[in-house]
């Protein structure tokens, strides 16, 4: 056979068979993962790069006749039915038996599960065909990940039993994870929210899953019930009056008793520690999905050993004082969070075993950008940041060394 011309024959040739597929099921998936290859080399919008490409096939392939020709554009029809073109596209007369119910599913289930400090939600959602013919009961599973913003992976499979007893089994032998029932409207505006991110992103996450599921993803989550109304937009995470209350209730609290932080009366420490607790609530203020009161391993690993080098300058007492401040905070959050003991103990003892590469990351400065670097310099020299005339003579001095660096 020749080599095909173009994208929408190459799409022909790997779809060649998909008249000989047992479902309506396996030809969506196999339609997704086509489509997977478009979303995936996508250079902007992931989504749109999509369903332009499906109009384009629908175009470009409309006065194809044979059977895996027409059962192609049914498939992805129903995978991006709002893609120019899709709503005039039927099965052709030789189609398969299970074309008539492409897409034809509805809701039989949904629940979400995750680890109890809040990095991450898995949602989970169940679908049966409308007629035995299309295809078993199927599962589709979304990873949000908080901590970046973004639904982190996708998949879709079955059998949905099996799927939905793996879960619930190892949900209940992990205690640091939580299970539960969920609204569809709720997964629907969770993943379909986060995605929308994942959609715009440069490069993906790893999940190889995540292109090749991506549509027919979509496609189920629009069987899911939509909210009447969008969500309002994020207020700011922590106003300076809620943040300057919170640091009070921390103060008072017994976890920053047992720290020795009450007790502090040296205007150096104080200036410190008051620098420090700014510290943690300006890295939870950087999350998406913001809580000053969400403290878990991963998040005090991505605050200890990352985020604080590169956005601070601290001197030997902040550095002292900062692992000792947020083993207290972390503390205080679990309890006003209501996590277990179990899940404080397991962060607190992670940010333990950081504090010695957090000391030497301090000591080395290898994690430090630019101006962080800068401004670090200015204070080892002795210049004040805040005196115009000392500032502009450290500039004139130092540009040589600045250029250098840039």
């Amino acid at each position: 056979m020749a080599t095909p011309q173009t994208p929408y024959e190459a799409v022909l040739h790997a779809a060649r068979d998909v008249t000989k597929l047992d479902s309506a099921l396996d030809a969506e998936m196999l339609g997704a993962a086509l489509l997977g290859s478009v979303y995936e080399i996508a250079e902007t919008d992931r989504e749109s790069a999509v369903r332009e490409f499906v109009a384009n096939f629908l175009a470009a392939t409309s006065r194809r006749r044979a059977a895996a020709a027409t059962t192609v554009r049914a498939v992805f029809a129903a995978l991006v039915p709002d893609a120019t073109g899709a709503d005039r596209v039927r099965p052709g007369a030789s189609a398969p038996a299970w074309s008539g119910q492409l897409g034809r599913v509805h809701l039989t289930g949904s629940w979400a599960y995750g680890d109890v400090y809040g990095d991450q939600t898995s949602y989970l959602a169940t679908f049966a065909y409308d007629d035995d013919t299309g295809g078993p009961e199927h599962a589709l599973v979304a990873l949000v990940d908080h901590n970046i913003g973004i639904t982190k992976d996708v998949f879709v499979g079955g059998p949905a039993d099996v799927i939905l007893e793996q879960v619930r089994k190892l949900c209940a032998a992990d205690e640091l994870t939580w299970f539960r029932e969920e609204d569809p409207i709720r997964v629907r505006g969770e993943v379909s929210r986060h995605l929308a991110v994942t959609d715009r992103l440069g490069q993906l996450p790893g999940a190889s899953s995540l292109a090749t599921d991506r549509a027919l993803v979509g496609a189920r989550l629009a069987i899911l019930p939509a909210a009447a109304a969008p969500p309002p937009p994020a207020d700011d995470p922590l106003p300076e009056a809620e943040r300057g209350e919170e640091i009070r209730r921390f103060l008072a609290s017994p976890e920053a008793a047992r720290a020795g932080l009450v007790t502090i009366v040296d205007d150096a420490e104080l200036a410190s520690l008051h620098f420090c607790l700014g510290l943690l609530l300006d890295h939870a203020a950087t999350f998406p999905d913001a809580d000053p009161l969400r403290w878990s391993p991963t998040v005090a690993g991505l605050f200890l050993l990352d985020w604080v080098h590169r956005r601070a300058v601290l001197d030997m007492d902040d550095a002292a004082m900062l692992p000792r401040v947020l083993r207290a905070w972390a503390g205080y959050a679990a309890r006003r969070r209501g996590l277990s003991a179990p899940a404080a103990a397991s962060t607190d003892a992670a940010i333990e075993e950081m504090v010695p590469e957090f000391a030497r990351l301090y000591a080395t400065g290898e994690r430090r950008s630019p101006a962080t670097a800068a401004v670090a310099q200015l204070m080892a020299d002795g210049i004040d940041p805040d005196d115009a005339a000392a500032l502009d003579a450290w500039i004139d001095a130092n540009r040589h060394r600045l250029a250098d660096d840039d």
